[in-house]
């Protein structure tokens, strides 16, 4: 066994990368990086900083390989290929960029010499130009020198055939390779995993999928088919990391013992093969009885997939063939409902699991379900004051989805079932029964909070959006909607309640009508032991958190106002902090933010959830719902001279957990 040290230019790189001569082998996880990272690693190249190494694999065998993230397909290699260890992510952008990727669209201001993704102002700017018309193949750099020259820049014409120049260099710049000769695939795999566990943190499911790949190659290719197969079927979300987390749980030792990643990693080949065949065989029970029983045509709308997997490891465990008593089948969608109403799953997620994985082998697993929920002698019930303050990031919208497919309800445009309606991404279409643009022009002075409100929510295709609701008031759209479609969608027939002035009260009245059914549903599924008694599913201190958007003057904040127990707290933070803060948490780095004087925390766990620690609060949130919060906050900006002062003192006591599903809530 050999290390051999050598360096390659950028451009020869990428030529290798096409002709095939580059591979990146199964035990690689995917490409992960955002259009901003991109952007600093073409800065960093431009600049002359240092950009870290590669690490290669030769061997005379054929490896298991996976698809690279390219755009392009790689040519047949005429040598046995290199396969890329360390530097995907860097090697993968660079590709993308150099070959015009419509995702890879890296732009340089020649007067500032910063760079960016391309936007519609870069586009319109001339003082923008695309990496790639400067480094492509056919680039020309005297024509862009020539339209940069007549477009009146502030600096000396040298400097900027000296800009260009350094531009075009980056393709010539070396990085320093390792190659390893004649190493075993195991071996290979061990080193590719400490070797990515010292610098981009990688998921423990990530490092469990090297490990197993180098052991039973191929096994990747199990795990992409079967997802494959579900996304096909609207379950886009079962993806592969969710099927190695289940077959981690599925090792569980007869529920006495949780195996952790780690475990599964040391298990032997039999029993991975004999835990993944439960695994499949519990997912062709779950999806059928989640889409069929309790009408959830897509994953998009669980709030959490870690509620999924207790119903795949009890059902992967019934042999095959072997039928489960309606009651306790009953019991399993009633406990899955009941978890997801209370955030079960919206925290410390490992910890949650290893109960319930636990308690499966129970005599009634069912009851000792409910029991680790804290209702295992009343059931639950969803009330009206539950709803109130929730927005399309609540765990709710899934509920009320349920009540109005329950209910029958059907597309305004099409007369389609609402499940038939879903965006490329495959969530299910909305729209707002109380249209902004028409509560934002009433004199009712509705809060952005308030016209997103989740009982302002209706589940249509983008038809009835576009064709039927628009700009208009639901007292002018709805007089087209038959009586029977209004009342399966819970939308209330006082007319008063459809006019703006007549809002928030329109927002009650169907709070009151979604609860109602929403509680039904839990009835119909409710276990008989269970005590007619219920308890409210939303009881806590005094809690709430609301993200706001100001802006004025060319500056944006983001405000966050937090109360606990009566105590208020406000904080401002820097929207483009946070936004750079998120992109470093998509590629697995901690930060820091601050929130008026002080750095605040934002860390990203090995199950995907970002926290943002301030005020009285860590908040955790999904990277997507951190996003959309954002997002959102924005969409109303208000004027920033309406901002409130921040609070002065830190925060005095301990922080609590806050999910960010429950912002702009206000429990009691």
């Amino acid at each position: 066994m050999a290390v051999e040290r050598t360096n390659r230019d950028v451009r020869t790189l990428i030529a290798q990368i096409a002709a095939g001569e580059i591979m990146l082998p199964e035990i690689q996880r995917g490409y992960v990086w955002k259009a901003s990272q991109v952007a600093r690693l073409i800065e960093s190249l431009y600049r002359g900083y240092p950009a870290g190494s590669l690490l290669f694999w030769k061997t005379g065998r054929p490896a298991e390989t996976r698809e690279a993230a390219l755009g392009a397909a790689q040519a047949l290699p005429s040598v046995m290929p290199l396969y890329l260890l360390d530097g995907q992510q860097r090697l993968t952008s660079l590709f993308r960029v150099l070959t015009d990727h419509a995702e890879a669209q890296v732009v340089f201001n020649i007067e500032t010499e910063a760079f960016q993704n391309q936007s519609a102002a870069t586009r319109r700017n001339k003082k923008w130009i695309k990496v790639y018309d400067v480094v492509g193949p056919d680039s020309d750099i005297f024509a862009v020198h020539g339209e940069l020259k007549a477009s009146g820049l502030a600096i000396p014409d040298a400097e900027i055939g000296r800009r260009l120049n350094a531009l075009q260099k980056i393709t010539q710049r070396d990085f320093h390779m390792e190659v390893l000769h004649d190493f075993e695939y195991e071996e290979v795999a061990e080193i590719f995993v400490r070797v990515n566990s010292g610098g981009r943190a990688l998921k423990t499911t990530d490092l469990a999928l090297a490990t197993l790949s180098a052991r039973a190659p191929g096994f990747l290719g199990q795990l992409e088919a079967e997802s494959s197969h579900w996304a096909e079927r609207g379950y886009g979300a079962l993806d592969v990391n969710f099927l190695i987390k289940a077959l981690t749980l599925s090792l569980s030792i007869s529920g006495k013992r949780l195996s952790s990643v780690a475990k599964l990693t040391a298990a032997s080949r039999e029993s991975v093969e004999a835990g993944w065949e439960n695994v499949r065989r519990g997912l062709a029970r779950v999806v059928p009885l989640l889409q069929d029983r309790l009408l959830v045509p897509t994953t998009a709308l669980i709030p959490s997939l870690a509620a999924v997997h207790p119903l795949v490891v009890y059902y992967g465990r019934q042999p095959e063939g072997a039928q489960v008593a309606k009651e306790t089948e009953e019991g399993l969608l009633y406990w899955f409902l009941a978890a997801t109403a209370r955030n079960r799953y919206g925290g410390a997620t490992d910890t949650a699991l290893t109960q319930d994985i636990k308690v499966l082998d129970a005599e009634d697993p069912v009851a000792a379900l409910l029991a680790n929920l804290g209702i295992a002698d009343k059931g639950i019930s969803v009330t009206a004051r539950d709803l109130a303050g929730r927005s399309h990031q609540s765990p709710y919208l899934m509920f009320c989805y349920l009540a109005a497919a329950h209910a029958g309800a059907a597309d305004w445009w099409d007369g389609d079932p609402i499940s038939a309606a879903v965006d490329s991404s495959g969530k299910p279409q909305y729209s707002l029964v109380h249209p902004a643009a028409k509560l934002r022009g009433s004199s009712g002075r509705y809060s952005s909070t308030e016209i997103n409100d989740l009982a302002n929510i209706v589940f249509v295709s983008q038809q009835t959006a576009k064709n039927m609701i628009g700009s208009s008031s639901p007292a002018d759209y709805l007089q087209h909607v038959a009586a029977s479609d209004r009342a399966a969608h819970a939308i209330p027939d006082d007319p008063a309640l459809l006019e703006a002035d007549g809002y928030r009260e329109f927002l009650a009245a169907r709070r009151e009508v979604l609860a109602e059914r929403i509680t039904g549903l839990l009835d119909r599924l409710r276990p008989a032991f269970l005590d007619r008694d219920r308890t409210a599913v939303g009881a806590a201190a005094a809690r709430a958190l609301v993200l706001s958007g100001y802006a004025g003057g060319g500056r944006s904040v983001l405000v966050a106002e937090a109360e606990v127990a009566g105590r208020e707290w406000i904080g401002w933070i820097d929207p483009a902090d946070l936004e750079a803060a998120l992109d470093a948490a998509s590629a697995g780095l901690a930060s820091d933010v601050f929130v008026g004087g002080e750095a605040a925390p934002v860390r990203i766990d090995d199950e995907g959830s970002v926290t943002f620690g301030f005020g009285p609060y860590v908040v955790r949130g999904s990277l997507d719902q951190w996003r959309t919060a954002v997002k959102d906050a924005f969409e109303d900006a208000q004027p920033l001279a309406e901002c409130p002062e921040p609070t002065d003192e830190a925060w005095p006591g301990e922080c609590q957990e806050f999910l960010l599903s429950d912002a702009g809530a206000r429990a009691v």
